[in-house]
């Protein structure tokens, strides 16, 4: 699989990371990734002005790395995208 570099797929991660309990959110910043997750609070932050490339991989990245210990926490929809994501090689 891999992902296209729109809108909708952003809407996806962003989502997908929503029910895994994590926040999203869109902040200016000079970390040099385009996010960093504050795991205390299960949240991620996207560098706002990174181009939509930038931000689908580092969201994609993050969703990778987070192991999911009970999928049952998810809807169908997004266990096929989160375990489809995780056997992604990413390529932008």
């Amino acid at each position: 699989m891999s992902l296209s570099v729109t809108n909708h797929t952003l809407e996806k991660l962003e989502n997908l990371l929503k029910e895994l309990g994590y926040k999203v959110r869109y902040e200016k910043g000079n970390f040099r990734t385009g996010s960093c997750v504050i795991e205390t609070s299960k949240m991620v932050v996207v560098n706002k002005f990174s181009n939509l490339e930038s931000k689908i991989a580092a969201l994609a990245e993050m969703a990778k790395n987070i192991d999911v210990e009970d999928d049952n926490m998810m809807s169908e929809k997004f266990k096929q995208f989160y375990y489809s994501l995780k056997q992604t090689t990413l390529r932008f």
